[in-house]
């Protein structure tokens, strides 16, 4: 579950992680009104106005601006706020803008210069360890510094079953040339960053930039979190920050009925049950020259219900070109598949798009005599190549 910068802000504050500090609005007149008291609260002059939206490179696209007084605060508001934003992350369309983070300037005169950093943790799936990759480079996309200036991003490996180590913070504030107070107060933000992606169960924490100001205070600037979804039973205010808005509609529309589905680019939708075979059948749809506009896993039943559910789910894609139906009898029997299919194509009436249907498991000769005997525009298949033959045909 991704969260806005303000949420994730909130998460690092309270795991003592230093923030630049904002309030959120939703119209220009709240955005003055914060300004008024976050001014009140920090002494800040200048206010930076921030569109919030789960996408990265909105200063790119016109969603990050400075305000110098409160006549710029509600001009600079009003032209974000309901403004679709582009973005390199995010569609053509873009996504629009709900709200804004009404935030401190942070970037001061004082006895040295501010400087930018990197700072990501995150799991190393390869090493099954927790990661901090840094960079000196901070402000710049780091996919962007990963490839001309690879030997400027450092990453530091973290044993779950001890946490991080002083040395390693340590190390970490050296790499990035830190000394002094500076230094020290790098050691604790790195600390305090890592209990707050692990006491949260975050799958990432990327802050971008991390900002030492110029009476070296080192501060979150920005705040990128992702959180793990199988962890959030244990985190139920966590939970509440979900913002629907900000996720595809039919994606929200299949979690809440129990569906897992994610949206996709292709023309042939799939409804699969088990995700192994899933993305097995997702292969097999691009070895048959399709691409797959969906992952759709229906679990271990499939009854007519919840086979109608996922053939809407498929076809809200106006690129879906043909379904492949491809379900392993093993826990639920392969005629009442069958016979599902067939119920829920009679309920829903004409159905547009040819549907193959491969059953194999129990009862699999059954099911296919009741596809193929039910009068429907349903093509059955038994083996993985013949269901891959058939997708072929249909699409050329």
């Amino acid at each position: 579950m991704n969260l806005h910068e303000y949420q994730g802000k909130e998460i690092l504050s309270s795991f003592g992680v230093r923030i630049q500090r904002g309030k959120v609005a939703t119209t220009p007149a709240e955005a003055v009104e914060a300004a008024k008291k976050l001014t009140e609260e920090t002494g800040t002059g200048w206010h930076v106005i921030k569109a919030q939206v789960h996408a990265g490179g909105r200063g790119k696209g016109g969603g990050v601006k400075l305000a110098k007084n409160l006549q710029e605060v509600e001009e600079i508001a009003g032209q974000i706020i309901g403004m679709n934003l582009v973005t390199p992350q995010t569609s053509a369309e873009g996504k629009k803008v709900h709200q804004i983070l009404v935030a401190e300037d942070v970037y001061y005169p004082g006895d040295s210069e501010p400087e930018e950093y990197y700072m990501s943790v995150l799991l190393n799936r390869g090493t099954g360890k927790n990661m901090i990759m840094y960079s000196t480079e901070g402000g710049m996309d780091i996919e962007e510094v990963a490839e001309k200036t690879p030997h400027l991003i450092f990453t530091e490996e973290i044993d779950p079953a001890t946490g991080l180590l002083g040395f390693q913070a340590r190390r970490i504030a050296f790499n990035l040339g830190l000394s002094g107070t500076a230094f020290k107060e790098m050691i604790k933000f790195v600390a305090a960053l890592y209990k707050a992606y692990s006491e949260s169960d975050s799958s990432l924490f990327e802050i971008n930039p991390v900002l030492k100001t110029s009476d070296d205070k080192i501060m979150a600037v920005d705040a990128k979190v992702s959180l793990d979804d199988n962890a959030l039973y244990r985190h139920k205010d966590y939970a509440a920050m979900r913002d629907k808005r900000e996720e595809n509609p039919v994606e929200v529309e299949a979690k809440e009925v129990g569906l897992n589905y994610v949206d996709l680019d292709g023309n042939v939708g799939c409804m699969v049950n088990g995700a192994g075979l899933a993305m097995a059948t997702m292969d097999l749809i691009k070895q048959a020259g399709g691409e797959p506009a969906n992952f759709l896993d229906v679990g271990g039943t499939a009854d007519a219900e919840r086979v109608e559910t996922a053939f809407n789910l498929i076809l809200k894609d106006p690129n879906v070109k043909a379904i492949l139906v491809n379900i392993f009898g093993g826990i639920v029997r392969c005629d009442r598949v069958a016979q599902g299919i067939v119920d829920a194509y009679k309920n829903m009436g004409t159905i547009n798009v040819p549907i193959i249907v491969r059953l194999q498991g129990t009862n699999a000769d059954i099911a296919k005599e009741l596809i193929d005997n039910s009068g429907l525009d349903v093509q059955s298949a038994v083996q993985f190549q013949e269901a891959a033959d058939k997708v072929q045909q249909v699409l050329a």
